[in-house]
């Protein structure tokens, strides 16, 4: 079963596939919807979800230098993958800086806040709960991870 999502007013390119049995993501593609949408011209950041099924959520995600996603915890494990720019991560016990080419996993229920030390464009993949079946979008990261 193929899953997508639609068109909105503030996404007017959205009717893209999130899931199938084999899913493509084109990320150059996506990272320059993202930069060319109102939100990024209005706003220090802006989120689209590439990928979504029963248990795993992949999100790019690009940050202004200095945009912050205050302490949080994810459900599940995550993991983060810096495809330009460089952020800082904290946690509780440890404080790590990642460019380009580095990521980082994290366990579930881990306290942890982010810095978009220079403009970012990262990648976001965690797990969910398998019995979510709604579609989130991109405004449910505005109010609980940034």
């Amino acid at each position: 079963m193929e899953k997508y999502i639609e068109a909105t007013v503030l996404r007017p390119l959205g009717d893209r596939k999130i899931d199938a049995p084999l899913v493509t993501i084109d990320l150059p593609s996506f990272i320059e919807q993202v930069r060319k949408e109102k939100k990024w011209k209005d706003t220090d950041r802006n989120a689209i979800t590439v990928f979504k099924a029963n248990g795993l959520r992949i999100v790019l995600i690009a940050l202004r230098k200095g945009a912050e996603m205050v302490k949080h915890k994810a459900d599940g494990l995550i993991s983060g993958q810096v495809l330009e720019g460089k952020m800082q991560i904290d946690t509780d016990e440890r404080s790590v800086q990642l460019g380009k080419g580095q990521m980082l996993a994290l366990h579930e229920g881990i306290p942890h806040s982010l810095l978009a030390k220079k403009k970012t464009i990262f990648l976001l993949t965690l797990t969910t709960s398998l019995a979510e079946n709604s579609v989130i979008e991109e405004s449910f990261y505005d109010k609980l991870v940034f």
